[in-house]
């Protein structure tokens, strides 16, 4: 399909998928896979606008394609003055939201770290949407959990089906959604840790009667200098 049909088809079929009284303008940009993303909101990339008679003004989490690296200074520096390990926060990020910020639950949980409107309330969070702010709410949330429980399965059991559902069964609460949440955040922690750990690869030379051999082993020697080459 040439460059020029594409486009036309594109906006041929959002015009007859969403008829409305009122006209609105969609954007249309391409992910990193290729597929087509259409949003009623800019959208950070090379960009199509269509202007669609009838189309409905409707709410979308995609006004950007989010991705974990956006957030990963903010990550960082909360999981640290929470005294939270960083894999533990991107894996509650990437379960609740998938890193997007604008995203809205069925529940009426908000962006990131999905906080509900009284529980952001109480911690201070005046814009759910804004990610500075959530990921502070959310990490400051975890800790009072984790350290209301002393641990982490039953701070992130908590954190989906609500400290009150941990308390009543004195455990992870026996709901399907709470006991996967928990082990894919586990799960998800877990597998970043191990990515991030790399194997040290120690050099030195170790004297042999008259020759110098060099060394080079996973662990460093007991005594000398040496140097880490990876």
């Amino acid at each position: 399909m040439t460059s020029v049909l594409r486009p036309l088809l594109l906006a041929s079929l959002v015009s007859a998928l969403l008829p409305a009284p009122a006209a609105a303008q969609i954007f249309a940009a391409l992910d990193a896979k290729g597929t087509t993303v259409l949003s009623d909101r800019r959208i950070e990339r090379p960009t199509t606008v269509y202007n669609v008679p009838g189309a409905p003004a409707y709410r979308t989490t995609t006004a950007a394609m989010p991705t974990a690296e956006r957030f990963e200074d903010l990550v960082r520096e909360h999981a640290q003055r929470q005294s939270l390990r960083p894999e533990l926060v991107r894996a509650v990020i990437q379960v609740e939201s998938g890193f997007d910020p604008g995203a809205t639950s069925p529940k009426g949980a908000m962006g990131l770290m999905q906080l509900m409107p009284q529980t952001a309330r109480s911690l201070g969070v005046f814009n759910a949407y804004d990610p500075e702010d959530n990921i502070r709410g959310g990490t400051v949330y975890l800790r009072q959990l984790l350290d209301k429980y002393g641990s982490e399965q039953l701070a992130l059991a908590a954190y989906n089906a609500g400290p009150g559902a941990v308390d009543k069964y004195d455990g992870v609460p026996p709901y399907r959604e709470t006991r996967e949440y928990v082990r894919k955040v586990g799960s998800k922690a877990t597998l970043q840790d191990r990515s991030q750990k790399r194997t040290v690869i120690y050099r030195w030379i170790e004297i042999r009667g008259d020759r110098a051999v060099p060394m080079l082993t996973q662990d460093p020697p007991r005594s000398g200098s040496y140097e880490i080459v990876n």
